[in-house]
């Protein structure tokens, strides 16, 4: 196998699949790789969204005309990278909220400065406190925001009238969502088909 062909199998396996409980409800969002193992270990059914037909290991790599383009190969068989999984037993839904946390702040402001609106990679953006700790501001959902190395300099340690800028919207704690370590463009088309409002 050449190396290109290796780094983009692997690349494969570590696309993200929905994980969908006993009820049709998305609960989790796992890699390719161990949605392939829990349909191996006859622990979850391959589910297809348009027809919502589902489908075990055997009869998945045995489509004649598997709905995907992406495919792994063994040294035996041709495998299908599928999309979205049914759980067969689990049937509770995740009732945690999300942690506050550096990288689920970044993934909540989808790496976009809350003040000017410039989308950057992480070590351009960083961590302000909209009523500064200066002058009481906690650590929390609601005060925190991304904010561009200019913008951050501009606000320093006043508050947002002093400084001239103005929020794009209010920061708030996000709701628990099986994407919740996602960004928005890894999130894939077929997912909408359980979860509508997964690209808001």
């Amino acid at each position: 196998m050449l190396p290109d062909e290796t780094v983009k199998r692997a690349q494969l396996l570590e696309r993200a699949a929905l994980v969908l409980n006993r009820s049709w409800m998305p609960v989790h969002v796992t890699s390719v790789r161990r949605a392939l193992c829990m349909v191996v270990r006859d622990a979850a059914r391959i589910v297809v969204a348009d027809t919502l037909a589902t489908y075990s290991f055997v009869e998945w790599v045995r489509l004649m005309d598997p709905p995907t383009r992406h495919f792994v190969r063994s040294p035996s068989m041709r495998i299908p990278i599928p999309e979205v999984v049914l759980l067969r037993d689990y049937d509770r839904i995740p009732c945690h909220e999300a942690p506050f946390t550096r990288r689920n702040l970044f993934l909540r402001d989808d790496f976009t400065c809350q003040y000017c609106g410039r989308r950057c990679s992480s070590d351009r953006l960083s961590i302000d406190h909209v009523t500064p700790r200066s002058r009481g501001g906690t650590t929390t959902w609601e005060n925190c925001v991304l904010a561009c190395v200019a913008c951050n300099a501009r606000k320093a340690d006043r508050s947002l009238k002093e400084s001239g800028l103005h929020l794009l919207r209010t920061p708030t704690r996000p709701r628990w969502t099986p994407y919740l370590n996602l960004r928005p463009s890894q999130r894939l088309e077929s997912w909408l088909r359980f979860v509508p409002q997964q690209r808001q």
